[in-house]
């Protein structure tokens, strides 16, 4: 049986891997002060062609959120996120619980829509209502769609003129990065977000996730939130050292070609049997739509997400493709699904 689930299934890269066991036995400094930690936040830094940023390398995606918005915001202000957005969905009411409201806003494929996002700014305007401080997004979105150069340029001057920080869930940037049809490079994000984050999780790191603080408003004390909040590893080596090895050699946007790559085989196979997309997303996630009884007989041979049901007889399902699946897996695929649509 293959897997589509998603994209942090598989273990790490095998160079990381090979980097933890060359150095298991080295002593180094705890609580993300080794020198790995302190090799990879330089990386990061020369990638972003920024050395007045703080990184802070952190266990997951869901702990970059909670401290990038608990952290910024003011008991009385909220957040603004795109009703698909991760934080509203997928968080199990994460940011509510840190005494921030997100309100949720209309999305044109997962994307933040910028003429919604004014609309929900001009209705909140009294002290009777949760101040917006804050807007997120998730590049690539949840339903796998990117946003260009203009659009972060344009959310940004919504932020500006409506003095919000501008906060990005990075959690699967590498594939945004690395598809070949995208104007926004690495560099270009610290010219525009407060604070956004590279995931690594879900790109070939045994864990952790590098979180960007470019706004000096919210850099001070950050450790401090980050040791209250229980997100401070002990042996923060290990996220050093998925990051140093990731930065080297080009490693990160490498891994994410490879996955962008596979997903592009396994759009082809949709295309060619006729299976309609519920989302034109050009990176590694794939939403499409299928017969329920289809489903059925794929879930024998095949795992993935049936995202939800798009009407009576069919249902829309999320393929993932990942650093390390492998083409045989599109081809073990395909024959299955021609089967089952006969």
């Amino acid at each position: 049986m293959y897997n589509f689930q998603s994209d942090y299934l598989e273990g790490c890269a095998p160079e990381i891997l090979e980097e933890i066991i060359k150095n298991n036995y080295k002593q180094v400094t705890g609580y993300g002060l080794d020198e790995y930690s302190n090799e990879a936040k330089t990386l990061i830094k020369k990638a972003l062609k920024r050395e007045d940023v703080d990184i802070h390398l952190l266990p997951g995606g869901t702990p970059c959120n909670i401290l990038a918005i608990s952290s910024a915001l003011r008991p009385h202000e909220a957040v603004v996120a795109a009703k698909t957005g991760h934080i509203a969905v997928h968080e199990t009411g994460a940011i509510e619980a840190t005494g921030h409201k997100i309100i949720e806003i209309e999305h044109r494929d997962g994307k933040v829509d910028p003429k919604a996002l004014i609309e929900v700014l001009e209705k909140h305007n009294d002290e009777h209502m949760v101040k917006p401080k804050m807007l997120f997004i998730s590049n690539p979105t949840e339903l796998g769609t990117i946003y260009n150069l203009e659009e972060i340029r344009l959310l940004k001057e919504i932020c500006k003129r409506y003095n919000l920080y501008f906060y990005m869930d990075g959690a699967r940037l590498a594939n945004a990065l690395a598809f070949k049809e995208n104007d926004l490079k690495l560099e270009d994000i610290p010219n525009y977000l407060d604070c956004f984050y590279i995931g690594g999780t879900k790109n070939g790191a045994l864990l952790g996730e590098a979180l960007v603080i470019v706004n000096d408003e919210l850099k001070q004390d950050f450790r401090h939130q980050i040791k209250q909040k229980g997100q401070m590893l002990a042996k923060g080596r290990v996220i050093g050292l998925s990051f140093k090895t990731l930065f080297e050699n080009n490693l990160y946007l490498k891994l994410a070609k490879h996955a962008n790559k596979i997903a592009d085989a396994l759009r082809y196979v949709f295309e060619a049997l006729k299976i309609p997309f519920y989302v034109e997303s050009p990176t590694n996630q794939i939403f499409v739509i299928l017969d329920n009884d289809v489903i059925k007989k794929l879930q024998t041979k095949c795992e993935f997400i049936v995202w939800e049901a798009y009407d009576n007889n069919r249902s829309v399902c999320r393929f993932v493709t990942s650093w390390a699946t492998k083409e045989e897996a599109v081809l073990e695929f395909a024959q299955d699904l021609r089967e089952f649509l006969k």
